[in-house]
């Protein structure tokens, strides 16, 4: 694993120069191993609104470590997190599992008992997942399908589940689907299940989103993005990915069910949030400690 720290300049809080040091983990790792992703490097063409299609899943995996702050880091995070919060005996799910890199990630720390599930609405990134799960000969335990959470709820099945994951999803789904979505993920929760968000958040303050956009524009810029892509990028999800305050995210899983809900993670406008479906009084208690 390579690290190396950036320092850039340039930036205004203000009257006040931002200096910002990136650390930049698995870099290396990220660039002989994928695909790199150079989907909005051309300029001849005018942007059209993103589409999880075969170019982006080609390259999905390397965007996802330049575009997400700490990407890596999350994963772990969420590895740790599912392995203590795992019940015997139930299911894993991942919604908008995208390529399975979080399936694959959790399925390598739980008992080989655990089975995992994930859903896409996106063809491309299926084929990509299944090839990526059959790589490392997991088809037994991690089983990928088509679904649509935009669409008919009651038609998916989600059932005795400990863990439910989306990373980065929820911010793609119709703000008025959104409560509908996670209640039904409530209620497909076992006791003391989870759910655990990964989203892009805005901030109380226009000004300080304006501060907290630029941050994540020199971490793209640190990662090698062009002002161009960075642009055209930014054209192309203008409409269809809408992101919630944190507090509008707090709000919504508590309203929907959710006892407990909690920041577990949070990089300027990125978020992570844990939530509880009916924790007993030591929760994370009974055993799985003993793992």
């Amino acid at each position: 694993m390579s690290q190396k720290k950036q320092k850039l300049a340039g930036s205004y809080f203000g009257d006040v120069p931002i200096l910002i040091d990136f650390l930049e983990c698995d870099v290396a790792w990220s660039s002989d191993n994928m695909k790199k992703d150079e989907v909005f490097r051309s300029t001849t063409e005018r942007t059209s609104d993103f589409e999880f299609n075969s170019e982006v899943a080609d390259v999905f995996d390397d965007m996802l470590v330049r575009s997400v702050p700490f990407y890596l880091e999350q994963q772990r995070m969420l590895k740790d997190i599912a392995k203590k919060f795992w019940i015997p005996g139930s299911c894993v799910y991942d919604l908008g599992c995208s390529t399975a890199t979080t399936l694959l990630g959790v399925c390598d720390d739980l008992p080989t008992a655990a089975k995992l599930i994930g859903y896409d609405n996106s063809l491309p990134m299926l084929e990509q997942a299944k090839r990526n799960i059959a790589r490392k000969s997991l088809q037994d335990r991690i089983e990928v399908k088509y679904a649509d959470l935009n669409g008919q709820l009651p038609d998916i099945v989600l059932q005795n589940a400990s863990i439910v994951t989306m990373c980065w999803t929820l911010q793609f789904i119709r703000p008025l689907r959104r409560d509908d979505l996670i209640r039904w993920i409530y209620q497909g929760l076992k006791d003391e299940g989870i759910l655990v968000v990964t989203e892009k958040i805005l901030t109380n303050s226009g000004h300080m989103n304006r501060f907290f956009v630029e941050y994540y524009y020199e971490f793209k810029r640190s990662q090698g993005y062009s002002e161009t892509e960075i642009l055209r990028k930014r054209e192309a999800l203008e409409n269809v990915l809408v992101p919630y305050r944190l507090e509008e995210n707090l709000e919504l899983f508590h309203r929907n069910g959710f006892e407990i809900v909690e920041t577990f993670f949070q990089w300027f406008n990125f978020a992570g949030f844990l939530c509880v479906k009916k924790p007993a009084s030591a929760s994370v208690r009974r055993g799985r400690d003993s793992d």
